[in-house]
């Protein structure tokens, strides 16, 4: 068992644990940890506990120190530096001719590395962009290939439901998502209604969708004779959200809607 604090180093950013040993560390304050890109400024979004081995990844980093407004200043500072980047890197590429598209920027906190996030369809020849960089800023230069879902998370937006991006905000990790998911909940299978910003199935399609493989288990399927209080008939369609189902009447010649406890099955229509 390891006591341990979550960290997080960007807005909807994974969290990492670390071992605050003897420090005085309380849930959303910020702090100086050891990464592995070097030395990181973070927030403390988990409050010290007790996990299991299985749950970190061993040797577990230590929290420095407390943060105190000298780092925070640190950050400010790094991040104007970063927008300056950004800057003189786009005019990098336009003269290396290069098929890219720079998404964002960022310095770490102990100014040793800047890293370039940025798209491309391929495979992008970046060494002479890297060599061009290295001599600007003097220091690491990183340049590293992200998704469309990346991105988006990146650069926020807001999304068809007209809030904020789910991943900009508080998603930390990308889940599958697939088009079975939007079958099963009998979306529309239109990709301009399904899909995000990032043109990619939308996150949220994943959130429900648990239940509704658990409760489609439960409903009769489409074309079975069931029985209803109100004689027999044929499932025409489900309502997975209210647990109810619409059965067309043989003898009424009509649809009418039932609760799931008032189908009964095993009819046999002759």
């Amino acid at each position: 068992m390891y006591e341990v604090v979550g960290v997080r180093f960007k807005k909807a950013g994974k969290i990492y644990y670390f071992d605050p040993e003897q420090l005085p560390v309380e849930k959303d304050q910020h702090v100086i940890v050891e990464t592995a890109r070097g030395i990181e400024y973070g927030k403390v979004v988990i409050g010290r506990k007790t996990v299991a081995d299985t749950d970190v990844v061993l040797p577990l980093k230590k929290v420095i120190r407390i943060a105190d407004t000298t780092d925070a200043r640190q950050v400010d500072e790094n991040k104007a530096a970063a927008k300056n980047a950004f800057s003189v890197c786009q005019t990098k590429i336009k003269e290396h001719n290069l098929e890219m598209k720079l998404v964002d920027v960022e310095y770490t906190f102990d100014r040793n590395k800047i890293i370039f996030y940025f798209t491309a369809d391929g495979r992008v020849d970046f060494r002479e962009l890297v060599k061009d960089l290295a001599s600007v800023f003097r220091t690491r230069i990183e340049l590293r290939q992200i998704g469309v879902r990346d991105e988006a998370k990146m650069l926020g937006g807001i999304g068809p439901c007209g809030r904020l991006l789910c991943c900009s905000t508080f998603l930390g990790d990308f889940e599958p998502v697939s088009i079975k998911m939007a079958k099963d909940q009998s979306l529309s299978l239109n990709p301009a209604k399904i899909s995000g910003l990032c043109g990619r199935l939308m996150c949220c399609l994943k959130y429900e969708n648990d239940n509704y493989e658990g409760t489609k288990d439960e409903m009769p399927e489409i074309g079975l004779s069931v029985g209803t209080p109100m004689g027999l008939g044929k499932v025409v369609g489900v309502n997975i959200l209210e647990n109810s189902v619409q059965v067309e009447l043989f003898e009424a010649g009509r649809v009418m809607e039932f609760s799931l406890d008032e189908i009964t099955t095993g009819y046999a229509v002759g």
